[in-house]
């Protein structure tokens, strides 16, 4: 794909290298259409029924993905990306709603594991289809065609299915209207309300003004950062330890490993042990900064295993992206602080992933993309600090409601259901 669309090319300014600007604009402009989507989209996703929109949205992600196969030029190939981007910008929000809306603070983190950590498996299984694909030596399209075509039929298979997701548990099809009752009654003592479609300003100038979500931001766009490097250039960087093209696919399988261990078992521990949230966080941010140290500073020799050892422990920027992602939807209350929220964090999802690959500088291959590295590691120290300060300021938040506030039973159950924001509610409290 790289070599038919002309995405790398001869640098005439350095004969003796290839410009990969192309690339990096192609995986950039993906997440540019997912700024332009997210908040749109949200709207549309707190005032439409969550299985319409979800389904109708990943039915037509499937088919302008396949029409990715029908792209001749760098310059169609930015158009399809943006559209790719601008229609997917809904689909990590909606589920990261309806994991809020259906679990309890301490269940979310391990389920928000679950559908975070296909990025892992993915990893692997795209892994193995990109390597076997390449194998192709016949048929009419080109090796790539064959995996945009494919990813666009399972996807369309699987948005067929979203349309009978409920938008809460109190219009699931698949409960009885005792276990709907019991759904709904589990909610209560987290006192993080149910679906609400009325889009309600007063909780939007909240959230705007709330530091809390603006450090989950800060942590994601910081920790994201390698998730655009790595994913657009991961064979392309492991390559140049002397691998060859099928071999750097091969190492992709211990990235995307590590990566679904890393999500699964913090998502775990997070549902077992009471806040412990932010210092995983913080643990596994470590191997990230290690691991692009070792990249950076060791040997770039023939089949050099240090720098791959070290690509391999980025794989646990997983965890830190999972918890964020829980950090943030289990400390607000009300649905459309939610939905700015997850709105918000995806946005700097998005602008991680657009700075990511512009920190790759074909120039500087010869002395191991500096400013690659050297970006990750300030960025990942920027999500240290960021995840201390919130964890200060959400323990200051909880003393300072546990100051006020008698507890009083009836009035904690009058209050779960009214769509009351975190900082509404007297009996609030936040998981760090």
């Amino acid at each position: 794909m790289t070599t038919d669309l002309k995405l790398s090319m001869p640098d005439p300014r350095h004969p003796t290298t290839v410009d990969t600007s192309r690339l990096s604009w192609a995986t950039s402009i993906f997440y540019f259409g997912m700024l332009g989507g997210l908040y749109p989209m949200s709207y549309a996703l707190q005032r439409f029924e969550t299985g319409r929109v979800l389904g109708g949205v990943v039915v037509l992600w499937s088919l302008i993905c396949m029409l990715t196969a029908a792209v001749t030029s760098h310059q169609g190939l930015y158009a399809q990306r943006f559209f790719l981007g601008f229609v997917e910008s809904v689909i990590p929000t909606g589920f990261m709603c309806i994991i809020s809306g259906y679990y309890t603070q301490q269940e979310q983190s391990l389920r928000q594991s679950w559908w975070f950590s296909s990025t892992g498996l993915w990893t692997i299984i795209g892994g193995a289809l990109n390597y076997g694909f390449a194998q192709i030596t016949g048929g009419g399209l080109r090796r790539w065609q064959y995996i945009y075509l494919l990813a666009g039929c399972l996807t369309f298979i699987f948005g067929l299915f979203c349309f009978a997701v409920p938008s809460s548990p109190v219009s699931a099809w698949f409960l009885t209207k005792d276990e709907k009752f019991a759904a709904v009654e589990r909610l209560r003592y987290g006192q993080t309300g149910v679906r609400c479609t009325k889009f309600k300003w007063l909780q939007l100038r909240e959230a705007v003004l709330d530091v809390k979500i603006w450090l989950i931001a800060i942590m994601m766009a910081s920790a994201y950062t390698v998730n655009g490097a790595v994913s657009g250039f991961g064979p392309l960087i492991v390559s140049t330890f002397g691998w060859s093209t099928l071999e750097s696919i091969v190492f992709q399988f211990p990235l995307g490993g590590l990566c679904l261990i890393a999500i699964l078992l913090t998502g775990w521990l997070g549902s077992r042990y009471p806040n412990i949230r932010i210092l995983m966080l913080i643990i596994c941010c470590l191997p990230v900064i290690a691991g692009c140290a070792i990249i950076w500073r060791s040997k770039w020799s023939y089949h050099a295993a240090a720098p791959v050892v070290g690509y391999i422990l980025t794989g646990t920027f997983g965890g830190v992206v999972s918890l964020i992602i829980t950090i943030g939807m289990s400390n607000v209350a009300g649905h459309t602080k939610k939905s700015f929220t997850s709105a918000t964090i995806f946005v700097a999802y998005c602008v991680g992933n657009i700075i990511g690959p512009q920190l790759i500088k074909s120039q500087t291959k010869a002395s191991h993309y500096p400013e690659l590295w050297l970006g990750l590691i300030i960025c990942y120290c920027i999500t240290i600090v960021a995840s201390m300060v919130l964890f200060m300021v959400l323990r200051y938040e909880n003393r300072k409601k546990e100051s006020v506030i008698v507890e009083d039973e009836t009035e904690r159950a009058k209050l779960a259901f009214q769509d009351l924001t975190d900082k509404e509610n007297p009996y609030f409290r936040y998981v760090m």
